[in-house]
């Protein structure tokens, strides 16, 4: 690996980056094609969810630009696909383009995949290189890499505060915490978002609807709206279930949740998911999410948003869940022994053993400060590793 094609990956890992709330549940991907003298022939990235790949869009690039690829590197960010899905396979593609070199950022887990497409190039005589910037590579992909070793979608946790961690007053009021560019920023995140999650007294308290409404960008489809709602108490008047034709939600309840209780909702167009016998009592909330997850992941729903409230959150950290936050800290005091704060649930006893954010960002939106970050628990590094290390040495 030299300095040209890492330089070569960063472009290509660039153009994977326009992909971001297009393709999921598929992986951004992006693909630059190289002459042996170094003149780029063609781009591509994967645009859209059933559409064409990297490799594919940057070879048509590189024929309406007249450029003939055989002999030329391929940089790609992420393993080609070695199997006929929505799509024919990219190696096969590459092969028979006759290219003389793959690199690639990084291996690609998902089972159909993993190591197929590397070999049928290496079968072709096609010289494979594969870890160049593999970090910058993992990090774009995160969510995608979670959904396939874990079956679960990468949970993003956003709340709004005050100074003093206040999300509402003592008496519940909490509009509006943060600024217009807060919030505009907020619905950009939905945009990109495969499902939006909160619980019952968020519903209760705002009548939110829960969609992506950005003054600037296209929104290619609207997210998922997810109720925590163990007892059915979303009204039926709100404006999410009074909206569930046009834009698709579902409330998880409990089991024991009368199913006459519930057909009003689904003749309104709303889905239900029931949680198991028990799960209220055995692990409370905590156990809940993680069968909510669960369920989430079998949809292939990639990029979960969590806008609260405090119980839902807390029962995400209890379940060391959430990967990742957005918190928009603003400029004013509240105060209240009984105001309400972000995170509930059982929390951490000693505060060594609190969880710190890696790759912490700041910058200032309307006066308030943004701070994002990724949140990973020891247990699930350790976790999504091994299931990585098994999968490469299968």
């Amino acid at each position: 690996m030299n300095d040209f094609d890492k330089k070569m990956m960063a472009r290509a890992l660039e153009l994977a980056r326009r992909g971001q709330g297009c393709v999921e549940p598929n992986p951004m991907v992006g693909c630059v094609l190289v002459s042996p003298s170094g003149e780029i022939l063609g781009e591509g990235w994967h645009q859209k969810y059933g559409g064409h790949h990297a490799e594919v869009n940057a070879l048509l690039d590189a024929k309406e630009r007249g450029n003939s690829v055989e002999g030329a590197t391929a940089y790609v960010t992420l393993e080609p696909c070695s199997h006929y899905g929505k799509t024919p396979p990219c190696a096969l593609a590459l092969r028979e383009a006759k290219v003389a070199r793959v690199a690639a950022a990084m291996r690609d887990p998902f089972p159909k995949v993993a190591g197929g497409g590397f070999r049928l190039l290496e079968e072709a005589g096609i010289a494979v290189s594969v870890g160049i910037l593999e970090e910058e590579a993992r990090k774009l992909n995160a969510p995608y890499l979670k959904l396939v070793l874990t079956q679960r979608p990468w949970v993003t946790a956003k709340w709004a505060m005050t100074l003093d961690g206040k999300i509402a007053s003592r008496t519940g009021s909490s509009r509006w915490i943060s600024s217009e560019e807060s919030r505009e920023f907020v619905h950009q995140t939905r945009a990109r978002m495969d499902a939006i999650l909160v619980g019952a007294g968020t519903v209760l308290a705002d009548d939110p609807m829960l969609n992506a409404r950005p003054e600037n960008g296209t929104v290619h489809r609207q997210p998922l709206r997810v109720v925590a709602d163990a007892r059915l108490e979303t009204p039926l008047g709100s404006r999410l279930v009074q909206t569930a034709r046009e834009l698709p939600v579902l409330l998880a309840v409990d089991a024991d949740v009368p199913e006459e209780k519930t057909l009003p909702y689904r003749e309104s167009g709303c889905g239900i998911f029931r949680f198991s016998e028990g799960s209220a009592v055995m692990g409370s909330r905590a156990k809940q999410m993680a069968e909510l997850l669960d369920e989430l992941g079998r949809r292939r729903l990639t990029n979960l948003l969590v806008e609260g409230g405090s119980a839902v959150l807390g029962a995400l950290l209890d379940l060391q869940a959430i990967d990742e936050v957005n918190v928009f800290v603003a400029p004013k005091l509240c105060g209240g022994r009984n105001a309400f704060t972000p995170i509930g649930g059982l929390g951490l006893a000693q505060m060594e053993d609190a969880f710190q954010l890696v790759d912490a960002q700041t910058q200032v939106l309307g006066g308030d400060i943004l701070l994002t970050g990724r949140l990973r628990s020891p247990d699930q590094t350790s976790r999504l590793g091994e299931l990585d290390t098994n999968l490469r040495q299968a």
